[in-house]
């Protein structure tokens, strides 16, 4: 569990596994419209979406199903492979984002969870 997940239960406050699935298919579902993103997924976004609601749901104090599947998350290595620059890096966020706020989260949990997808978003960019 995440050090954000331990002094408060993001994963139960919100309502579980089911709101980080709706959560990624709405991302997904911009993903799937954006051409300069698009380009850095596969062909199908449905395992891409999976796993990263497992993934969320695991961090913000959910079962760990993603690292009893998967291993440690080791986001950065995962996302080695692909180019993310500072494009890649704020059209991502652009989509996380406007996912996030159309769940109408009350505004400390909403900014909790955008803080953490811009670090993430950060944390992963390898090119300039």
């Amino acid at each position: 569990m995440s050090p954000e997940a331990e002094s408060e239960n993001v994963y139960e406050l919100v309502g579980g596994e089911q709101w980080f699935q709706d959560l990624c298919t709405r991302f997904y579902m911009k993903v799937a419209e954006d051409e300069d993103l698009r380009k850095l997924y596969p062909n199908d976004l449905e395992p891409s979406r999976y796993w990263l609601a497992m993934f969320l749901a695991q961090y913000w104090g959910g079962p760990a199903q993603y690292s009893d599947t998967r291993g440690h998350p080791r986001l950065r290595m995962r996302h080695m492979h692909l180019e993310v620059g500072i494009q890649e890096r704020d059209l991502w966020f652009r989509h996380m984002r406007a996912s996030l706020l159309e769940a109408n989260l009350e505004v400390d949990l909403e900014k909790k969870m955008l803080d953490y997808f811009q670090m993430a978003a950060d944390h992963l960019i390898n090119s300039d």
